[in-house]
């Protein structure tokens, strides 16, 4: 995925913060002394492959007080990779030039027997997502979670259960809420500057599929595969499964593996989804029915969705259609249609457009609904320090990716039109469609107890 913000504006986003907290959260006695959050906040990461090299650990680790004190990986090279981005980094801040005080660690369990790491950022492949985000939590860590958050809406549920039962600060680590135009048009949508919100069209990129030989091989030798693996099923390693060795580029093949993730229906979903929601003052509940059909990509390996088109209703009377073509969200009212676009190449620029240019002249008054417009990393560690909210929590990441869940459900029930009730999370009349909302048994020690 293109990114369009440089560094600079990385920072000028973030703004200040105002807590909207719905309660304080727990301190622990360890974060109250010198080196208390509201102070720094220690960080580390699990997972660093080429989203975390590439975004996250390049992002947060310029925040105000942030320190990075450890790394973990499977892959020894990439972790290595880390931890010289890390040490470079304070290295060039240090009188002396030199720097060496970040840990590396194999096996993210002893990463989070630590304590004098108060926050983890977990950006490993989805099938990790949950089960590492359960074991932060019950170790006492506050967690930014990539997204897609889960892969399963029973899983979910569970997380968002945990997070509220540890008082724990989570953020799903999305940007698009601090993408300036995505946040415009959804501030002009909520307050009726194109008149009642009926329908919502929204589309993800489409995936590809390059042609890559599925060989069995050995793991190379820096790649811990069983670890990798983890609470997966257990497959012969191939490259096209994993990543290539020693790339930091290219897009990883687990992203095109049913047993590792859900393909573009989730991971751009997470993004574009939440907007929707976020627009439509549904964030915390969900839709009243969902059909969808689609094609899964005919592979052995790679065996994603490559084509899907689903329908949601809400109880508002809004209906949200999701399908793949190029990034983008059009809101259409009684009054007008807003469309907002992401970039993704020179071709495909970020742009926001509308039925009228009074819709995108139009300024907010002193009674409209405004939102702040600040950096996501911001957001998760000054809510780390103050103990409040983040803009995108356990309860929103649950709701927004459950609507993808509900399309894969819809696609896998071949077309039909389910029922589903937003408060109890199932489906009314459907045990069929009830037995997907969780998903096979973790391998052991990997459980979600």
């Amino acid at each position: 995925m293109t990114r369009q913000r440089s560094r600079r504006r990385f920072l000028q986003a973030a703004g200040a913060l105002a807590t909207a907290s719905a309660g304080p959260l727990l301190l622990p006695a360890r974060l109250r002394g010198a080196q208390a959050p509201s102070n720094r906040v220690n960080l580390a990461f699990i997972g660093t492959g080429r989203q975390a090299m590439g975004l996250n650990i390049p992002e947060f680790i310029v925040v105000p007080g942030v320190q990075v004190v450890a790394v973990c990986d499977a892959d020894s090279w990439r972790m290595g990779q880390a931890k010289a981005l890390v040490e470079a980094h304070y290295a060039r801040q240090s009188t002396a030039g030199t720097y060496v005080g970040c840990a590396t660690h194999r096996d993210f369990r002893e990463l989070l027997a630590r304590t004098d790491i108060d926050a983890v950022m977990i950006s490993t492949p989805d099938h990790w997502h949950v089960p590492m985000a359960l074991a932060a939590l019950r170790a006492g860590k506050d967690v930014a979670l990539e997204k897609p958050i889960t892969r399963y809406i029973g899983d979910g549920r569970r997380l968002v259960d945990l997070v509220a039962a540890r008082q724990r600060v989570f953020r799903v680590d999305s940007e698009f809420r601090s993408l300036e135009r995505f946040h415009r048009a959804v501030e002009l949508v909520r307050n009726g500057r194109i008149g009642t919100l009926h329908t919502i069209r929204v589309s993800s990129p489409k995936e590809e599929f390059p042609q890559e030989a599925a060989v069995e091989a050995q793991a190379p030798p820096e790649l811990d595969y069983p670890m990798w693996l983890g609470p997966a099923e257990h497959v012969p390693y191939m490259q096209k499964r994993v990543h290539n060795p020693r790339d930091l580029k290219g897009r990883p093949g687990w992203f095109r593996s049913t047993l590792f993730a859900d393909g573009m229906l989730t991971n751009w979903g997470a993004h574009l989804i939440d907007i929707c929601q976020w627009a439509n003052g549904t964030e915390r509940t969900g839709p009243l029915e969902v059909t969808a059909t689609g094609k899964f990509h005919d592979d052995p390996v790679w065996n994603v969705l490559e084509t899907f088109d689903a329908r949601f209703r809400f109880a508002n009377g809004v209906e949200l259609f999701y399908t793949m073509d190029q990034p983008r969200i059009r809101f259409e009212g009684d009054q007008g249609w807003l469309q907002v676009h992401y970039a993704t190449s020179a071709a495909h620029p970020e742009f926001l457009e509308a039925s009228s240019p009074a819709i995108l002249r139009a300024q907010l008054g002193p009674g409209d609904v405004r939102f702040p417009l600040r950096s996501e990393r911001l957001d998760f560690i000054d809510a780390v320090k103050s103990r409040g909210q983040t803009m995108e929590d356990a309860e929103v990441g649950q709701r927004t990716i459950s609507i993808c869940h509900l399309a894969h459900i819809g696609i896998k029930r071949q077309g039909a039109t389910l029922q589903w009730d937003p408060v109890k999370e199932r489906f009314p009349v459907d045990a069929a469609a009830n037995a997907l909302l969780t998903g096979p048994a973790l391998r052991a020690p990997w459980t979600l107890e």
